[in-house]
Parts: C-alpha cells; sequence; structure tokens
C-alpha cells in the first residue's frame, strides 16, 4: 500500500503544500504519517457476561411488551358494585317468593280444616229420629243399603234370607217380614240373584221375580221379573242363573220381596242366591 500524504495545514491555499498567502517566504514542511496497514486476520473482541456473549456491539433493543387484548375491556369498579348489587336483589327476590308460597301454603290448608271442621259439627246436629242419621266415618257419610244371602231353612214364599251372618249386613235398611223396608225415599238400585239347580230335566216353568208392597197401596207391583223355558236337555243334571238388576224410585214404607216358581230348586248358598239394594 502507498502512503498517504499528510493534510495541509490549516490555511493553507489549494496552489502548494505548506504555502500560506499572508507569509509568502515561509515554507512548511508536511509531517509524513504512518502507512496504515490492513489486517485481514481481524476479529472483534468479544466479552462474556453472565453466560452471554457480547460482540462489543451497541446492546440489541428489548422486547416489545405484550399488547393488551382490547376486546376485553376491564370493568370500572362501579359496574362491577351494580353487578353485585343485581345479584344480591335476585337473592332476596327468591327468598321472600319461596316465604310467600309458604305462607300461601299454610294459610290454604288452615281454610281446609276449617271448612271439614264446619261439616263435621253440621253433621252432628242432624236428629236421628227424622230417618236421615249420618255417622261420621273418615269424613265418609254411610250409605243406606242392604245385602241378605239365601237362606235353606224356609218352606214356603216369599223367600227367606239370612240379614247378618256371613256376607250378610244391613245399613239403614231394615229386614222385616222376609223382605227389604225402605225408611227414606230416593233413587235405589234394585237386585237380586237366584241360582236354579235340578237333578232331573223336565220342561218346568222356572220364574224370577222381584216385586214391592206399600201400605198405602192395595195389592204387590212386580218390579223385575225373568222365566225361562227348554232351559236343559236329556235328563242330565242342570243348573240355571237368573239375575235382575235396575233402578228404581221408591217412597217410605216400601217393602222388597223376592219369589220363585218352585223352592226345591234353589241353591241358598250365600254366593250363588242373594238380595239387595243400595241408595244412590
Amino acid at each position: 500500500m502507498q502512503p498517504q500524504q499528510g493534510r495541509a495545514a490549516p490555511g493553507a491555499g489549494p496552489a502548494g503544500f505548506g504555502h500560506r498567502k499572508d507569509e509568502p517566504g515561509r515554507q512548511v514542511r508536511p509531517v509524513p504519517l504512518p502507512p496504515v496497514q490492513q489486517n485481514l486476520n481481524y476479529y472483534p473482541q468479544i466479552f462474556w457476561v453472565d453466560g452471554c456473549a457480547d460482540a462489543g456491539a451497541a446492546p440489541a433493543a428489548p422486547f416489545p411488551p405484550p399488547v393488551p387484548d382490547r376486546s376485553t375491556k376491564p370493568r370500572s369498579h362501579a359496574e362491577r358494585r351494580s353487578v353485585g348489587f343485581l345479584v344480591m336483589f335476585l337473592l332476596i327476590l327468591v327468598a321472600f317468593t319461596g316465604v310467600g308460597l309458604s305462607i300461601f301454603k299454610i294459610f290454604h290448608l288452615e281454610k281446609e280444616v276449617d271448612e271439614l271442621r264446619e261439616v263435621r259439627s253440621a253433621w252432628a246436629q242432624v236428629p236421628g229420629e227424622t230417618g236421615r242419621r249420618s255417622s261420621w266415618n273418615g269424613g265418609k257419610e254411610v250409605r243406606r243399603a242392604a245385602h241378605v244371602t239365601g237362606n235353606p231353612a224356609q218352606r214356603d214364599l216369599p223367600l227367606e234370607w239370612e240379614p247378618t251372618s256371613g256376607h250378610a249386613y244391613t245399613s239403614g235398611i231394615q229386614y222385616q217380614n222376609r223382605g227389604l223396608l225402605v225408611s227414606e225415599p230416593g233413587l235405589y238400585f234394585v237386585y237380586s240373584q237366584v241360582l236354579f239347580r235340578g237333578s232331573a230335566c223336565d220342561s218346568q216353568l222356572l220364574s224370577h221375580v222381584v216385586y214391592k208392597r206399600n201400605p198405602a197401596s192395595p195389592g204387590s207391583l212386580v218390579l223385575m221379573e225373568d222365566k225361562a223355558t227348554n232351559f236343559c236337555k236329556d235328563q242330565r243334571m242342570w243348573a240355571r242363573n237368573s239375575y235382575l238388576g235396575a233402578l228404581f224410585k221408591l217412597r217410605k214404607m216400601d217393602s222388597l220381596h223376592v219369589n220363585v216358581s218352585k223352592i226345591a230348586l234353589v241353591n241358598f248358598e250365600e254366593s250363588k242366591t242373594f238380595f239387595g239394594l243400595f241408595k244412590l
């Protein structure tokens, strides 16, 4: 490499080195500069700080802070307070609603109990001699009804019945003179069943009749009737069931009875031959 020429002194003109315009007779010697040598094997100095290499260059800029998410705006203190008041109001409203429903239910139950007490006291004041006596049995009025069963110890008509033993019972209805006596007028369902059974078949007529009597009216009035012929074949044993049942309007002192064509053909078992009625 060629040595670089020295710079002119300050104030020197472009005409030559070391001359000034104010001093024409003075010469300035140029100062030789050392030659610049280029070191091809130059490496930058490296410093290690806390285990990190520093190349002597300017420190790198730190990473920028994360940008906050602006889609979810943080709630202010006033908003948080309003949400808290809303939740508290809803809880108080639910509590008052439950208390109100409980009070209403208790009031409704007390009203029903008072009504039941009034009904019970009213039934207790009904006199027994008027024929409208009612007993309190679990809040239900005892109905007027009767169910009597066959009695084999009989010899003539109308049929005689068993009013108390076995499945038989009477409630508000009297069993009198082989019949059921009505003491209160109204609508009644009357029923009767008779089982006929024989050891030999013949052509005789089978009849089953329910009729009523009343002291105010002479004679008797047929309510229901069943007649049958040709009910068996050959000379074998036979059986025939006859059932009657219907709704009637009965008067006070009406007595109901049952007749059959032949007592000897009646099976008097209580589950096969019976008679009864009940008031609607």
